[in-house]
């Protein structure tokens, strides 16, 4: 692996659950990481139970899910075309000179995009058998998910949207040999370029919100200020802002004073009442469902950052992906990276950004930070499916799950095709295992919780208000 394509700090304090250990290779491209990093991803041991017993469901009747043989759908351009077309083709360029070595890995990859070229033919088929006794978990559950649609011959697009699009960044990881030590593409992400770009191209925006956030009161206005960032940081993911924005353009500012404009629900003041309890009894424990690296995990750090300073937070889990999948969904390596980044800007031109970066490693040193990865958050399984140990966790320790991001929000949902004013209580505080915040930007054809009046006037402002990420919604539940 080239030495530009490795982040330069390596000296990095890496939160090991609830035990701090220094990492000299958490910072280094995922083909050279140890051992232990996949270790961490699987759940449990593969003697524990897949799906966690009698767990509550939806208290409504389960709609279809959302598949993606229509045509002029989104999910119908997602899996037909864009995956294929634009997605792998692009991770393909950015990793060419790496895969033209890697002939094995280049042809797998073929394989994986002649497959989605024909999507409505080519049935789907399981992963590969695990290669290693720590993997083997993973592959069951993935088995346990397929299996239906694999037995009834289902195609890429006939298939479950949601399972069928997550399968495509699941078999990627087949096709390098993601968890085989002996594969040269062994813990490599193909998407580090974009994150990479996407980082560095994030500071000016991140110098005006980190200015902002260290002056928020710590009162239910100033949460629902600090709320208001990641929730419109996600405007910004990769897939919406260009990786190579001009890194001197503040370009989050205007997004920033339209805070409320676009939402088509709005539960801020619940959950500002919900996090002013937790501080009253001297702080709770609350949980981040991270999406995307780039400038929005740093919009995660700043409200994580005001959760810690306003005590409204003892301590905030970062619960990441495993594996390198949606191209900018942050991995454990990209936040713990991106704190170091903003350690080492220049402070006479990032200040704001420089002294918070220096603030956020301290937080991990002393444990009020913590980062954890899971199995579950890159799985296409609805969250009412939750594997036990993640859903007892989160059912006796935290006090408020925050969930960001579209593809999270699809799964609270199990992608199916809820009546839009399906209320969000009985869609998904019905069944999670703890007080849930859903902050979601609209960017597929699903949703619930939104009043007719405020869904009709977003088809007449915006024809795509579905999918563009110009709406948005923050859906609470205790």
């Amino acid at each position: 692996v080239g030495q530009a394509n490795r982040p330069q700090v390596i000296n990095t304090l890496c939160q090991r659950g609830s035990a701090l250990v220094l990492s000299a290779d958490a910072f280094l491209q995922p083909s050279l990481q140890k051992k232990r990093h996949t270790i961490r991803t699987m759940t449990s041991s593969p003697k524990s139970p897949t799906v966690a017993q009698k767990q509550a469901t939806p208290a409504l009747d389960l709609p279809n899910a959302i598949r993606s043989e229509t045509t002029g759908t989104w999910a119908h351009d997602t899996m037909s075309r864009r995956v294929n077309a634009e997605i792998l083709e692009r991770t393909y360029q950015d990793n060419r000179e790496q895969f033209e070595q890697w002939p094995e890995v280049l042809q797998k990859f073929n394989k994986l995009r002649s497959e989605l070229q024909d999507a409505a033919n080519v049935a789907l088929t399981y992963p590969k058998e695990a290669s290693s006794k720590e993997q083997q978990l993973e592959v069951e559950q993935w088995k346990e998910m397929l299996k239906p649609h694999v037995e009834a011959g289902e195609t890429w697009l006939s298939s479950p949207w949601m399972v069928a699009e997550f399968y495509v960044y699941r078999r990627l990881m087949d096709c390098l040999g993601y968890w085989d030590e002996s594969s040269r593409g062994y813990l490599y992400d193909p998407f580090y370029k974009q994150k990479r770009a996407g980082l560095e191209s994030s500071t000016a925006s991140a110098e005006s919100v980190l200015s902002r956030v260290s002056q928020l009161p710590p009162t239910n206005d100033g949460l629902q200020v600090a709320l208001s960032m990641p929730l419109l940081g996600n405007k910004m993911d990769l897939s919406l802002w260009p990786a190579d924005a001009n890194m001197n353009e503040d370009v989050f500012a205007g997004i920033l004073e339209k805070a409320h404009e676009n939402l088509l629900h709005d539960d801020s003041e619940a959950v500002a009442q919900h996090c002013a309890g937790l501080r009253e009894n001297g702080g709770g424990m609350v949980d981040i469902i991270v999406d995307n690296a780039g400038f929005e995990v740093v919009t995660d750090l700043a409200a994580a950052q005001f959760l810690i300073d306003s005590k409204i937070a003892k301590t905030v889990t970062f619960q990441l992906k495993s594996h390198p999948t949606f191209v900018s969904d942050a991995l454990e390596k990209d936040l713990l990276e991106t704190v170091d980044y903003y350690c080492a800007l220049d402070p006479t031109k990032f200040p704001a950004a420089q002294s918070a970066g220096i603030k956020w490693k301290g937080y991990l040193a002393s444990g009020q930070w913590k980062c954890v990865d899971n199995a579950f958050w890159v799985q296409g399984a609805p969250m009412w499916k939750m594997h036990s140990p993640l859903h007892d966790d989160l059912k006796t320790r935290c006090d408020l799950a925050i969930v960001k991001g579209d593809a999270n929000y699809r799964r609270l949902l199990g992608d199916l095709e809820w009546e839009l004013s399906s209320p969000f209580d009985q869609v998904v505080g019905a069944y999670f295992p703890c007080p849930v915040c859903a902050l979601r930007m609209l960017k597929a054809e699903i949703g619930c919780g939104m009043a007719p009046e405020q869904t009709e006037r977003a088809s007449k402002e915006d024809a795509n208000w579905m999918v563009n990420g110009r709406y948005g919604v923050v859906h609470f539940s205790k």
